[in-house]
Parts: C-alpha cells; structure tokens; sequence
C-alpha cells in the first residue's frame, strides 16, 4: 500500500508533523513518500491508497502555495475526466488533511476552514477524508505571538509529545488502511 505526504511548511511545525506522520504510517505498514509541495507537480493522487496533505492556516484559509497547487491540480483533473458530476467515491482512494496553527490565532477555529477546503478538493476527486489533524505550534518571529495570544504560551509546540501522539495516531490509521483492502 503506497501513501505519500505533500506539505508546505515555512517556519518548520508543519514539517515537523509531516515527519510524525511518515514515521507512523511506515510503522503501520505503509510504503510512504514524503515531499515537499514545492517539488511535487507531475504526482497524480490516484496513484496512491492515501494522499497526505499539510500545510499552516494562514488567514482563515490555505497558503498561497499549496492554493495554487491544489487549484492547479484541481484544473487538470476537471480537463482529464476525473472530476465528477456528484463526486462519486472512488474505492480505496483516501486523503488525511493536516493543518498547524499559531498563537496569533485564536484557536482552532481558524484552521478548520482552511482543512475543511483542502478535504473538498479530494471529496470532489472521490477520495474518502479520513480525518483532519489540526497540530498547534510556535509562532516563530515573535515571542509575543506564542505567549499571549488566546492559546497562551505555546513556545515549543508541537511537543514531542504531540508528535507522538500523531505517529500513534497514523499507525492506527494505516492499519486501519491495510485491513480494509
């Protein structure tokens, strides 16, 4: 069973939890690929049981460079066939969507529109959306922003815990995966 992983990280807590994720999948027994989304333009998703995708919230919404990719990515599929009227499912195709937020932000809320718009783009492929990891982490650049922003003080985060936490998790879900082919 192959997965891959496609993130966009720019201060790093998002390749952090991509790093989490891969070691879980692998231990759960998935062949995994992890790229970054920059270098991951001619992959097709259906190539893959479970596509992986990640990025930080960034305005209530999905950073310009995995927008684009994934609008991108949508236009091809519309031009070759593979978007469908009523996005029937495609059997053994899934996606986990993974998203990292920041002290600024006043929680969660603000990273789930951003998650919620990345799994339509593969509910509309007919991919089947797992689940979606929303990973606080440090705001890098000012220490205000980790320490007194809504979330408190979250300098350090994602702890080694939280990555834990998420390699327990995938492990899980690629067992899951496994058992259900």
């Amino acid at each position: 069973m192959d997965s891959i992983i496609i993130y966009w990280s720019n201060t790093g807590n998002t390749e952090k939890v991509a790093g989490a994720i891969r070691e879980g999948l692998e231990a759960g027994g998935l062949q995994v690929t992890l790229t970054r989304v920059e270098d991951a333009g001619d992959i097709d998703f259906f190539d893959y049981d479970l596509v992986c995708l990640g990025f930080p919230s960034h305005y209530w919404g999905i950073p310009k460079p995995m927008d684009k990719y994934l609008r991108d990515k949508f236009s091809a599929y519309r031009g070759n066939g593979y978007v469908k009227w009523g996005a029937p499912n495609v059997p053994g195709k899934n996606a986990l969507i993974f998203c990292t937020y920041s002290g600024p932000h006043t929680g969660i809320r603000e990273a789930i529109p951003a998650g919620l718009c990345a799994g339509q783009f593969f509910e509309h492929l007919g991919f089947t959306v797992l689940d979606e990891l929303y990973v606080v982490g440090e705001f890098h650049g000012k220490e205000e922003a980790s320490t007194l922003g809504r979330l408190g003080d979250i300098r350090g985060l994602p702890s080694k815990e939280d990555l834990d936490k998420i390699r327990n998790d995938t492990a899980k879900l690629a067992e899951k995966i496994k058992a259900s082919h």
